[in-house]
This record gives C-alpha cells, structure tokens and sequence, in this order.
C-alpha cells in the first residue's frame, strides 16, 4: 500500500498552485461576464433608452387597447358634421342619429366628462375648459387657424401653430385645422364588438336578445354578428382556422419526411459511412436555416400564401426531426430486433415490429410538442407569407389606429397557444399513457 506525504513541499506547492488556479478561474468568469454587460450598455445606449421612452405614447397605447373612441368631425368648409367609432367609415352613425352626449343643431354642442364642452359654432370652434377657461379658434384659409387663449403661460396640453390647434385633457381631445375640426372622447370596452350601428340588434342586452333567438331570429342575430363589418370576426376565424393548419401540416410533413431519412443517418441501420455523413449534414443545413429565412425564400419561388408558410416550417423541422428521430433509433434495443428476426421477418417487419415501437414515444412526444410550438411560430410566419392571424395583427399594427384589435388578435393567440398546448398534452397522454383523463 502506498503513502501518499500531503506534508512533502513538492506535493504541497502543486496543490497550492491548483488551488489558486481555481480561485482565480471562479473570479475570472465573473468578471468576464461583468466586462461584457458593461460592453453592451455602453454599445447599445442602455442609459439613453429611458430617455428615449415616451410614457405619454405608452400609455395612450396602454388605454387604447382596452378602451375605444368616438369622433365627432365637422368639415369646416360644407359645415357638415359626422360621428364615427374610432373614425371608420364602417362606424360611421346613420344620418340622423348622433351620440347622447352630442347636440346638433346650428351650433354643435360636444359634452365631455368633467363640465368640458365643445361647440362647433358657425364660424368657429370654442372650447370651455373647467379651471382653465375658454379657448377659441376660427378656421379660415387666408389666416390659417386664429387661436384665442385664456391670459398667461400656454399649458403643455395645448399644442397651438399658426395651421393648427391640438387640445387634449383627460376628457378628451379637440384638434381644429382649417379644414375640419374634431373631436375625440374616450370610452370604456370594445365597442360594435358584437353588432355594429347599423344592425337592428344594435344596443340590445342579453336577455333581449335572447328573446329575439327564441321568437325565431337566432339565425340572424348570428349572421349580424359573423358578418361584423368593423371586427370581421368571420374574417378572424378563418385566420386562426388557417394558422392552425400551416402549423399541422408543417409539423406532421416533417414528421413524415424526417423519419425514412433518420435511417440513413443511423451507424445501427446504415453501414455506408459516405450515405450517413450525407444525411447528418442534410439535417444540419435545413435546421441551420430559420423558418423565417426559408419563408422568405419560398415567398419569392411560389408566391404568398398560407401553404408557403407550412413549407417553411416543414424543412426546417425536417432537420430537427431527422436529428431527434436519428438518436432515438441508435438507442433502440437490439434484442427486441433480434426476436422479431428470429421468427423470420423480412427487413420491413423488423422495422414495422422492433423499431416502430420503441421509438414511437418520442416520436410522438416530438411531434406533438413542436406542433404546439409551431402554432406560435406560425403567427408570424402569417405575417411574411400573406397567410393567418399573424397577417391581420401586422395590419392592425401598422395603421396604429385601432390598438384594440391588436388587443383582441393577441387574446386570440393567446388563447390558441392555451389550447393547442392542452389538446397536445391530453393527446400525449392518451397515445403514449393510455390516460385520457391525466392532468
């Protein structure tokens, strides 16, 4: 048996020596990692990012998407006067009809929350401001817009040019030019979410409506409400009906690819060593390539459209099954292989009985798992290739109009991501447990 002398000065200088490597090694780390944070505040402009910010455009955006608003726009030149939900055309009031809050007549009179009063005079427009007092401007093309303010300091709410006036306060928003006056009031909900104006069912609670159903208009109560022409959910359905399909058919073609072409990627199940090297790197160069660099690829090859997304997604998956499926094959068991031989089963069997099962779990564990994946990946794959929900919440992003349909697209895929993810799971269970009632 041999001694070791921990007390010798050779032994005892090495375990030094390796003892102050590791202390500096586990302060160096840190340090490196501080270092490199440090670089990218400085590079990126981190301290200038919160002076960038606008919190004022944050939170109208904040308030836009749970609230909308209504226009009341006069043409300052015919002298007509027109009420909108959130400006559309497709929210536009029938003639004849206005808002409560609004009195038309010779003068128009705007009442806002709080004692503000808007009146839409003849020749010009005047804004009674509690605790500030009023504001008038007369419109006229030679002139531009000729303000008239309260004596004193002009308040930040108060943008005021020679061509415009911007007024806004907590109970609205007054913008005067010469040639149209308007004003905003801010609302709670989502208004004409179920009927628009011009439905008869516009206006209607619940138990009225369920009235309506049981006197025989069910069929038109659903139409009006399909049919909607400002959120067009029938639209948004078949957009969501559209994302999940890219996300199936991406995710299962792949599947079906992938699994023929994990066999050649085998050393248990392809001896050549040339045809295996081949087709590792054949997964290696799909997978390198994200699906959004392959969608724009195939938009320019076979044009826009809800099938170049699924595409996409099925070459790039083609890789990472090929890869996963290729792994799990080399850890099949060779007995089960062996026994299935021995009864003389020709190659397909042996594959069809031995290998089949055993790697079926993963197979479909995969599966199903990049399926619910995909179903994310698939919104803004829409986005690029023309196709889904992803498609209608760029639109509703780029016109920064309207944030509460951005708000509703997003409670939409939210709430699909939340189902696909549950159905994935259940079906999990179900094909690989045998449990279908599993939490």
């Amino acid at each position: 048996m041999t001694v070791m002398d921990l007390n010798s000065a050779p032994l005892k200088g090495q375990m030094d020596k390796l003892f102050l490597k590791k202390r500096l090694l586990s302060l160096a780390v840190p340090a490196v990692i501080l270092a490199y944070l440090a670089y990218v505040c400085v590079t990126f402009d981190v301290a200038g990012l919160w002076q960038r910010a606008s919190l004022d455009n944050a939170r109208t955006l904040v308030s836009d998407s749970y609230s909308y608003k209504t226009h009341v726009t006069r043409d300052n030149r015919s002298g007509e006067v027109s009420y909108a939900i959130e400006g559309e055309r497709k929210g536009t009031y029938p003639e004849g009809m206005s808002p409560e809050w609004v009195t038309p007549g010779d003068t128009t009179v705007i009442n806002l929350p709080d004692g503000h009063v808007v009146r839409f005079g003849p020749e010009s427009v005047e804004y009674d401001i509690p605790g500030y007092g009023l504001v008038t401007a007369t419109p006229s093309r030679g002139r531009g817009v000729v303000t008239e303010l309260p004596a004193g300091d002009v308040p930040d709410w108060i943008n005021v040019s020679k061509n415009r006036l911007a007024i806004t306060t907590d109970a609205g928003r007054l913008t005067v030019t010469r040639n149209r006056a308007e004003v905003f009031r801010y609302f709670m909900g989502w208004e004409l979410f179920f009927f628009t104006l011009d439905s008869p069912y516009h206006g209607m609670g619940p138990l009225t409506l369920a009235q309506h159903a049981i006197a025989g208009e069910a069929g038109a109560i659903w139409n009006d409400f399909w049919t909607n022409k400002m959120w067009q959910h029938r639209d948004v359905a078949w957009a969501l009906g559209e994302t999940i399909l890219m996300a199936f058919l991406g995710t299962f073609g792949a599947g079906l690819v992938a699994l023929p072409l994990a066999f050649l990627g085998t050393r248990n199940f392809m001896p050549v060593r040339v045809v295996r090297f081949a087709a590792r790197r054949l997964f290696d160069f799909v997978r390198g390539v994200d699906s959004l660099i392959w969608t724009v690829v195939l938009a320019r090859a076979f044009g826009p459209g809800p099938l170049t997304g699924a595409l996409a997604i099925l070459i790039t998956d083609t890789g990472t099954f090929g890869k996963i499926f290729s792994e799990a094959l080399e850890n099949v068991d060779e007995k089960q292989i062996e026994g299935i031989t021995s009864t003389g089963a020709k190659p397909v069997q042996r594959y069809r009985f031995g290998v089949i099962p055993q790697i079926t779990p993963v197979l479909l564990s995969q599966l199903l798992y990049f399926l619910e994946s995909n179903t994310r990946s698939a919104t803004i794959i829409g986005a690029i290739t023309g196709g889904g929900i992803g498609l209608l919440l760029t639109q509703a992003i780029i016109t920064q109009k309207d944030w509460e349909e951005v708000a509703y697209y997003i409670v939409l895929i939210i709430l699909m991501v939340m189902i696909m993810d549950w159905f994935s799971g259940w079906l999990r269970r179900r094909l690989i447990k045998g449990d279908a009632g599993g939490h």
